[in-house]
């Protein structure tokens, strides 16, 4: 069973990117969740302490978390917990890590604009086969109305926004 997280917080260290050996893109970084309480006896709210997140992206995601994160950011993280024990030669330890099923930033600390990046075509993953002209059905389209779409572009209109009022 997988634990699924909802996190806020602040990009405390530069993301750092690499691709494998195999095409995998990945991302990752750390995350500091500062945590707040109401103090009654001082009629104030103070700082509690900071539980840190390492959290990682696969494939599109890291490739957009590395152009749109930057280290002092706020953002929302969603994704899976996963709680490791660590030892080496003189310590041990527990990491807590999130790999990432979406990262965006935090709009109660700004504003920022989304640019629709390309889609991930099959030639961009490892391993898969890009399908020929000569299929059958290879000209026709996806039935994913967003396919087409290029960065910057306008979204499609929806049922829901074409239908008259």
């Amino acid at each position: 069973m997988t634990d699924t997280i909802a996190l806020t917080g602040i990009v405390a260290t530069t993301p750092r990117h690499l691709v494998t050996s195999s095409g995998l893109a990945i991302t990752s970084f750390r995350l500091a969740c500062r945590q707040r309480r109401f103090d009654r006896s001082k009629n104030s709210w103070v700082d509690a302490d900071t539980n840190w997140y390492t959290v990682s992206s696969f494939r599109h995601l890291a490739q957009n978390v590395e152009q749109s994160v930057r280290k002092g950011e706020h953002v929302l993280v969603t994704g899976r917990l996963r709680i490791r024990d660590w030892e080496n030669q003189d310590r041990s330890g527990t990491s807590v890590e999130v790999e990432a099923d979406a990262v965006g930033h935090n709009l109660t600390w700004g504003t920022t604009s989304l640019v629709r990046s390309a889609p991930t075509t099959s030639a961009d993953q490892p391993g898969t086969d890009q399908p020929g002209t000569d299929q059958p059905g290879a000209d026709q389209p996806s039935g994913d109305p967003y396919a087409a779409a290029q960065p910057g572009a306008a979204w499609p209109a929806t049922e829901l926004e074409t239908r008259p009022a």
